[in-house]
């Protein structure tokens, strides 16, 4: 799109001044803010950041939840020329010292009481950070900071800048062009520090365009906005896209009531990571377990009818007249009282992205008339590079590549990319840009797949993760980690999972069981524990890993080329995964690399053959505190398969 978010955002308070452009939660009570309201606070918002100092072509770090100030403040930076840098709210204050350092921050727009401790404790760190702006005014009455001033402070100071001098915003605005930078993300830095990704007005609004082609997505959509806005992802369902399309984003109240909010607003096009469909699902069947005897009758029986002919339906194919009626009589039972309680009734557009999905957790939602597809994309793509076209969803590929893209795979199976969305570079980083960006314009993805006969693209794993096993019975054969690591996690009692097994004789791995699946599980069983690690060391607890373990087994032994992938060994590690604890990553990403290091004593544990191995990590909690966790963990055997298409 030849255009601007700011020219979008002001396009629409012209055209449709009165219509909602954005809700926020507050108190229990949904207000509204107009396009023509929203545009008027992002005048106010420019005016009072010129009068500050914001220069153009300057970074604004950006720290919060989904909020419409927050939103406007990012306009606002936007019409100056300047460069919105979300950040990751939960994020430690540690964690920002790169990011701000790196891209020279001077001015920081934050959501509450927490970021602007945050920053004021890294300030001797970061001593260009001159302006601290807030959005939520509670427990900062008393703070004296220099530079720490509330949003409407700014936006007060902004009005007379506007008075004073009226043809000043729109100048701005009317000055900048569509191959401008329009905003900068982070990676999430799996291996290293993170590097920012540069993105135009173009590259990010020409895929928020095509993707809202490709949907026929409307000015009538309703979206919940949960996720963080750093996330790419949220970033561009709720801002680039909003403005392409001037549907209504809905910002919830807080973490804690998404799944209320979720149903009051009855969203028509939504977006989450599998982790989100597996945890709303997991709440879903825990329900059902504590049901009568007659509910989990009626909902089994529906259930199999709709995973029978549901898909089907779905996907636009021919269903007997019986079958349409056991389903709409399904329907009126289960699915639709279903739906509703997710907050799925309306919903006419559903996508995942991030990780791979269970086939068996994306033929639920499907088999209940929820129309979930998968994408594929990342940061430096703006996100839409392939999407699935209603009725051709499955879940072993990742769509078609949409208006504009051309996919490439190169000898190794990397799969490369040529799209309009495609990054400017990274921020201050000439050797990072020329490893990913070739000289013809094709973007190395780092992702190892290939084009199926049908024309969807299947992903492996990335490319530089996946293995050769050396010695023992399957010598020489491929392993794909994350490929593993993620069909153990579609099982509803693992959350995580890390396996390793390149350059070594063997696949083994560590298991984070799901707390609340598994302590549900237990209760049911009259099993007593006194927390996750009591928990996650029950033999009952591992004999229920083992078989989740066997069946994973089972399924990779069908397949030739990752039948050398079968899990030996594992343990069910005594904490949980944690970003804090530099594990994981924001994005919820394994650092395979990390955990290696840093429970080297158990990979050895597991390869040099013990039944146990002791070990003592330490932890940071969640008010700040740091302390240790110990455990002596048990380490299991398990079964593993010939190759069946081999023997065939």
């Amino acid at each position: 799109m030849q255009t601007t978010f700011p020219r979008l955002m002001l396009d629409h308070a012209r055209q449709r001044p009165d219509a909602p452009a954005l809700r926020e939660k507050s108190y229990g009570i949904w207000q509204t803010l107009s396009w023509s309201a929203l545009a008027t606070l992002a005048r106010q918002l420019a005016c009072g950041m010129a009068e500050a100092g914001v220069q153009r072509g300057e970074h604004v770090v950006v720290i919060g939840d989904n909020r419409p100030r927050l939103y406007a403040a990012m306009l606002a930076a936007q019409s100056l020329g300047a460069i919105p840098v979300p950040l990751y709210q939960d994020a430690v204050s540690a964690e920002f010292v790169y990011p701000i350092n790196n891209a020279e921050v001077r001015h920081a727009v934050v959501e509450d009481q927490e970021q602007v401790d945050k920053l004021l404790d890294i300030r001797a760190q970061c001593p260009q950070l001159a302006n601290l702006w807030y959005d939520d005014p509670r427990g900062l009455r008393k703070y004296a900071e220099p530079g720490l001033e509330s949003l409407d402070s700014l936006a007060e100071r902004g009005r007379a800048r506007d008075q004073r001098d009226p043809g000043f915003f729109d100048a701005q605005v009317a000055a900048a062009q569509p191959q401008d930078v329009a905003a900068m993300f982070f990676t999430s830095g799996t291996t290293g520090n993170p590097k920012g990704v540069v993105h135009t007005h173009f590259t990010l609004l020409d895929r928020a365009a095509a993707g809202a082609k490709f949907d026929k997505l409307t000015a009538s959509e309703e979206v919940l906005a949960y996720m963080p806005p750093a996330w790419i992802g949220q970033n561009i369902f709720s801002y680039a896209q909003w403005l392409a399309c001037g549907y209504v984003v809905n910002c919830p109240e807080s973490a804690a009531t998404v799944t209320i909010d979720l149903k009051e607003v009855g969203p028509t096009y939504y977006f989450a990571p599998p982790r989100i469909f597996e945890g709303l699902l997991t709440s879903v069947m825990i329900r059902m377990e504590d049901a009568s005897r007659l509910k989990r009758w009626l909902f089994k029986t529906c259930m199999a009818v709709a995973q029978r002919v549901g898909p089907a339906r779905m996907d636009g194919l021919p269903v007997s007249a019986l079958d349409r009626l056991k389903w709409q009589l399904g329907d009126w039972l289960i699915y639709g009282p279903l739906r509703n309680t997710l907050g799925f009734s309306r919903v006419r557009v559903a996508y995942t992205a991030g990780e791979a999905i269970g086939p068996d957790l994306f033929t639920f939602y499907r088999s209940i008339g929820i129309n979930l597809k998968q994408l594929y994309g990342s940061t430096e793509t703006a996100v839409f590079v392939c999407l699935q076209p209603d009725h051709e969803a499955r879940a072993d590929t990742v769509g078609v590549p949409i208006e504009g893209v051309q996919i490439q795979l190169a000898d190794t199976g990397e799969i490369l990319v040529k799209s309009p969305g495609l990054l400017q570079g990274y921020y201050k980083n000439a050797a990072a840009t020329a490893e990913v960006l070739t000289p013809e314009g094709w973007y190395h993805t780092g992702d190892a797949g290939f084009i199926d006969a049908s024309g969807h693209l299947k992903i492996i794993d990335r490319a530089k993760d996946v293995g050769r096993i050396v010695g023992g019975p399957n010598d020489g054969a491929m392993f794909a980690p994350k490929y593993v690591e993620n069909k153990l996690k579609f099982f509803p009692h693992i959350k995580e999972a890390v396996a390793f097994g390149d350059k070594r004789d063997r696949v083994c791995a560590f298991i984070n069981i799901d707390f609340e699946a598994v302590g549900n599980w237990a209760e049911r069983r009259n099993l007593p524990y006194a927390g996750y690690t009591d928990l996650a060391a029950k033999p009952e607890v591992y004999e229920l890993v083992r078989e989740c373990v066997e069946k994973v087994n089972a399924d990779l032994a069908q397949d030739d080329k990752l039948a050398g992938s079968q899990i030996s060994r594992f343990l069910i590690l005594h904490k949980e995964l944690d970003a804090d604890d530099g594990e994981l990553t924001r994005t919820r990403k394994v650092r395979r690399g990390t955990i290696a290091d840093k429970y080297q004593v158990l990979v050895d544990a597991l390869y040099g053959g013990k039944t146990e191995q002791y070990i003592e990590t330490a932890v940071k909690f969640e008010d700040g505190r740091s302390g240790t966790v110990a455990a002596t963990l048990k380490i299991v055997d398990t079964k593993t398969f010939p190759s069946l298409r081999s023997a065939a």
